[in-house]
This record gives structure tokens, C-alpha cells and sequence, in this order.
């Protein structure tokens, strides 16, 4: 048994003084007190529940910030062709690395669990490995390495676009029915455990045809009828006008009609809704993914969050792209995308207090529900991820609430100075515990990438 304490937590009801943890060997936390004395380890701070990145490919981070110039593309579709050009030249040994120092820097950002959502299944040629699940099992040693809570949605992606088209080709190393994502998730249920957690990415209703998902949510019920399934729906104009022309419906409004959307269901994006899809969403339990570094970066468009959030809606954040990795800036543009769009301020905080708590408190809790695990909670039962802030010069002596507020609202480095995953010290004064070896293996990993792209 380990115990950790603060000088601050924030739990469920709000702040706490002088909180003191036990987490057991499982990375559990079994009991926590308030105004003990303080611990072993004992933290100068404020202990936060750790945030979940509900949306990432990681593999785009081996491109990121390389598509920000004259040709690198105008829009998004142009984009998407230099992000087929960077899945062409990965790898299973080349993914791992990539892998873990993304992690490496979102755990460094306050993120401690990962919600990966994984379509590069295929070899280069864009036939299967010959062990079918090699990228995905690349993936969850690269989280591994890097010791961040890891959620794996196997990705299913069979045509081109709506209307049954055939993939093309970078296309070709995603091309993934509904029967081989069910077939890799049962064989990796065998890993399955505190720190892995499986679901199902069908990718878009471009990629999925209706028989398909239908396919996917009824196999997945059966191997685990709790398992998340995450989709990519309305991120784009040109997708909800392709969508109305092929299907009769909105791609929203068409997922709620004809899938079984509920809690453990996550629409990423979902950019380009109704306040009627909003609803629908809210009412059913779905939690809306929002990557606001990613759509600020593609120009996707703002999501209409003041009115999901207003009657019940929940959501969470995810980094997408990779172009950013910090949860604290994550969480200060999707609010100033918020105060843009209304011309007000403190958009989401309402009248329940400090927006640094309530962003963070709902984002991590909508995380959790997204990633399936038991985390983004200080609490008995709950996994002990924590992160920990301080007062900057400005905050000193001040309520936590202004040293959050701070944390989210004033651009700097990251103010998670530690960060702790399942009762292990990851991010001590800054830095990964294993930072120097994660990053000579990935600087390697970009070496024999970008051979392969100038080859």
C-alpha cells in the first residue's frame, strides 16, 4: 500500500484540504481522507483527477506541423492526402516508438489515459499482417512504455466513400471489415485489463456502410455489451451534404435513427449538427468528442456545445491530429471557440463557479465514460491517476479554484509538474521518467519514416 497527499484535491463535490490517498498494489485507490496529516509523498500542490484524451490516431503525430504552408493543403481533403502519404510509411516497429513518445508528451500535458482510435491496420502493400493485430499490439507497447492508461478501438474501414466506393490508395492500409475488427478485438480481450481497455472505431459513415455498423454494434454487445464504440460523424460540410444525398439523412441525425447510440457511444467531431441532433444526442447519453486543436487546425467549424451542455449533454476532449498534446490548452480553446461563437464570456461555467473547475470536471468525467474505464474521479474504487498543479506568482494564496483557472487560461508550459497513472510517478518536476530512451527511439522512428517518404 502506497499513500500520497496534497495540500488540495478536487473531488466530485469540489476542493478538499489535505487529502491523503492509499492506493494498493492494482493502482486503486481504497481510501481517502481529508485534513490527515501529510504522507510520504507528499505534494507543494493541488491534486487534479486525471484528464483522458478521448481521440487520437497516433500516428499522425510522426506528421504534425508539416502540413503549414503554401500546397500543404487548403482544406481538409487536402490535408488528408499528406496524412495517406504519412500512414504509408509506418510501421509495427516504427508505430511503437511514435507511440510512446506521443503519450510521453500528452502525460506531460495532464492527460493520463489514451483513447486510441485505430484504423492503420494494414501493411504497406495494404494487405494484413500476417499476425493480423501487429499495428494494434504496437500501439498498446508504445502506451506501455510510456505507462498511460490505454482504451484500443479497433478500427473497421471498407469503402471510399458513401455509395459503396472502393478504397484507393493509401485507403488500402485501413481496409478493415466488421468481422476482422470483432476478430482482433476477442483475441486481444486476453490483455484486457486495470491499465487496457478494448472497443470498436467504425470510422465514418464514408467508410462504414449501414449493414456494416449495424454489424459492428450487434458483435461488439456480444463479445462485451459495455465496450465503447467511437465514430467520426459531420466533421465537414461536404460530408453532411455526401451523407443527405446518399442516405436521405444527416450523418447525426442518421446514427441516432438507425444505431443503438447510447452511454458508451461517442460521436467525434459532430461539428456540423442541428440543435434537433443535439438533443438527440444529449437525451441518448453520447458523448460528444471535441478536439479543438485538430478542428481549429483543419478549419472544421465550432460545435454547438453551449446548447448540449445545457440540459444534460456530456463531453470530453481529444488531440486528434497531435498538433496539440496539452489538456489545459485543449480545454482553453474549446472555450474561447465557445466565447467566439456567443460573443460572451465564461460560456460553460454558467452559474456553477470557476470555468477552470467545471471544464476540467466535466471534461474528465465525459472522458472516462468515453474511455470505459474507471478513472477521471478522485474517489474509493477509481483508479489513482492524478495530476498535480500549483499556484503560479499571480495565484499565490489564492482559492485552487484561481490556481486552476490560471492553469487553463494562461498560455506557458504545462503546469503539470507531476502526474501519477495508476499509483506510479510518471511526470516528476516535469519530466517522464523515462524520457531520455522514449525519445532517442523516437527520433530513429522519424528517421526511417521520412526515408521511406523521400524514397
Amino acid at each position: 500500500m502506497a499513500f500520497w497527499s496534497a495540500d488540495w484535491a478536487l473531488l466530485e463535490d469540489g476542493w478538499v484540504a489535505a487529502p491523503r490517498i492509499a492506493v494498493d498494489a492494482r493502482g486503486v485507490i481504497t481510501s481517502l481522507e481529508t485534513g490527515a496529516p501529510p504522507a510520504d509523498r507528499h505534494f507543494a500542490g493541488a491534486m487534479l483527477p486525471g484528464m483522458t484524451n478521448l481521440h487520437s490516431h497516433s500516428f499522425q503525430k510522426s506528421f504534425a506541423g508539416r502540413t503549414e504552408f503554401a500546397g500543404g493543403g487548403g482544406d481538409f481533403w487536402s490535408w488528408r492526402e499528406a496524412m495517406y502519404r504519412a500512414a504509408g510509411a509506418i510501421e509495427p516497429d516504427t508505430l511503437a516508438p511514435v507511440t510512446a513518445y506521443l503519450a510521453m508528451e500528452l502525460l506531460r500535458g495532464g492527460f493520463t489515459s489514451l483513447v486510441e482510435f485505430h484504423y492503420l491496420q494494414n501493411g504497406r502493400d495494404g494487405r494484413p499482417y500476417a499476425h493480423r493485430p501487429a499495428m494494434a499490439e504496437a500501439v498498446i507497447e508504445g502506451a506501455q512504455q510510456a505507462a498511460i492508461g490505454l482504451t484500443l478501438l479497433v478500427g473497421v474501414y471498407e469503402t471510399g466513400n458513401f455509395g459503396g466506393a472502393p478504397l484507393e490508395g493509401g485507403q488500402r492500409r485501413f481496409d478493415t471489415s466488421p468481422e476482422a475488427a470483432l476478430r482482433m478485438v476477442a483475441d486481444l480481450k486476453v490483455q484486457e485489463g486495470a491499465a487496457l481497455r478494448l472497443g470498436l472505431s467504425p470510422h465514418s459513415l464514408r467508410a462504414v456502410p449501414p449493414e456494416s455498423l449495424r454489424a459492428c454494434a450487434s458483435g461488439l454487445a456480444a463479445i462485451d455489451a459495455l465496450a465503447p464504440i467511437h465514430i467520426h460523424l459531420a466533421e465537414q460540410r461536404a460530408e453532411v451534404e455526401a451523407c443527405l444525398a446518399a442516405l436521405g439523412a444527416r450523418p447525426v441525425e442518421w446514427v441516432l435513427g438507425n444505431a443503438p447510440a447510447g452511454e458508451n457511444w461517442c460521436f467525434i467531431h459532430a461539428t456540423h449538427t442541428t440543435e434537433a441532433e443535439i438533443g438527440g444526442m444529449a437525451s441518448r447519453g453520447v458523448v460528444a468528442g471535441l478536439c479543438p486543436s485538430t478542428e481549429g487546425n483543419l478549419g472544421d467549424g465550432i460545435f454547438g456545445l453551449k446548447t448540449f451542455v445545457s440540459p444534460c449533454g456530456r463531453f470530453g476532449i481529444g488531440t486528434d491530429s497531435h498538433v496539440g498534446v496539452d489538456s489545459f490548452s485543449e480545454l482553453r480553446l474549446l472555450e474561447y471557440s465557445q466565447r467566439l461563437r456567443s460573443e460572451t464570456r465564461n460560456v460553460l461555467a454558467g452559474a456553477d463557479g470557476h470555468s477552470g473547475r467545471v471544464l476540467w470536471q466535466r471534461a474528465a468525467a465525459g472522458g472516462a465514460l468515453a474511455a470505459a474505464r474507471p478513472v477521471g474521479v478522485l474517489a474509493v474504487g477509481a483508479r489513482a491517476d492524478f495530476v498535480v498543479i500549483g499556484p503560479t506568482a499571480e495565484t499565490e494564496g489564492m482559492h485552487p479554484d484561481f490556481w486552476l483557472d490560471a492553469a487553463v487560461f494562461t498560455a506557458g508550459r504545462s503546469p503539470a509538474r507531476q502526474v501519477v497513472v495508476g499509483g506510479d510517478w510518471v511526470i516528476r518536476d516535469g519530466a517522464h521518467v523515462r524520457e531520455a530512451a522514449i525519445t532517442t527511439a523516437y527520433r530513429r522512428a522519424l528517421r526511417r519514416i521520412d526515408g521511406v517518404l523521400v524514397g
